[in-house]
């Protein structure tokens, strides 16, 4: 008889956060909690925890008597999103050059061409996912921890945001969805040249051309199957 890997809440919690932000859980995705407890192999006291911790990171929305759902942000929350966006990258961006190390730049440039390679492979959740890494470097190796940690909660809930109103034509709402990479090269070039005025320009105008491209009319998704998503992977021998 196999046995099925023991996870802890902080896997799961990982496990959860990942495909939310992978765009395999869309918006408005009902989380029962008994068929995610099955799914993990864990029992619902396991799940509720890990349902708490993301509605406080406003990843998920817990309703009373209705349940726990993936968060499906409000246009003028979308547009707050960005708005704080802006005011916090170009200080976080100043703060990254002021410090940053050939190996950080080194990081941005792995990020920028690891993001065009999966575009080019037609691999849109990668390249999502490597257009956040790109900014949460920055944010991380800015050594202000405070903008960091808000930012971090930023990314996650922009990438709601733009898991709702992109296009719904698959192509362009990939392309919608990562932020171009040649804005992100025009910000690398700036932050070689340690030129802090121009890339926290360049990064207020990279935001605000990204949240330009959305459409505040959400497409109808069907919903997935949690068990196929989290199913728990059998132990090793």
């Amino acid at each position: 008889m196999t046995d099925f890997v023991a996870l802890t809440e902080n896997e799961i919690y990982e496990r959860m956060v990942a495909t939310i932000l992978d765009h395999r859980l869309p918006p408005g995705t009902k989380l029962i909690e008994e068929k995610l407890a099955t799914a993990f192999g864990v029992s619902r006291t396991r799940i509720r925890p890990v349902l708490v911790r993301l509605a406080n990171e406003q990843i998920v929305t817990l309703t009373p008597n209705r349940g726990a759902t993936v968060a499906q942000p409000t246009e003028k929350e979308a547009r707050e999103v960005f708005e704080v966006r802006r005011m916090i990258e170009p200080t976080l961006i100043e703060c990254f050059i002021a410090s940053a190390t050939a190996d950080d730049i080194a990081v941005l440039t792995q990020c920028i061409n690891d993001e065009e390679a999966a575009r080019a492979t037609g691999d849109m959740r990668r390249a999502i996912r490597l257009s956040g890494d790109f900014h949460l470097h920055i944010a991380n190796a800015s050594d202000h921890q405070t903008l960091g940690r808000i930012l971090r909660e930023l990314v996650s809930r922009t990438s709601l945001i733009l898991m709702t109103y992109s296009d719904n034509h698959l192509q362009a709402r990939a392309e919608a969805t990562s932020c171009g990479c040649q804005e992100h090269r025009a910000l690398l070039d700036a932050i070689r040249l340690r030129d802090a005025r121009e890339a926290a320009r360049l990064m207020r105008e990279h935001l605000a051309q990204l949240e330009a491209q959305l459409r505040f009319t959400a497409a109808e998704e069907a919903a997935p199957d949690l068990a196929s998503l989290f199913g728990n992977t059998p132990a090793g021998p």
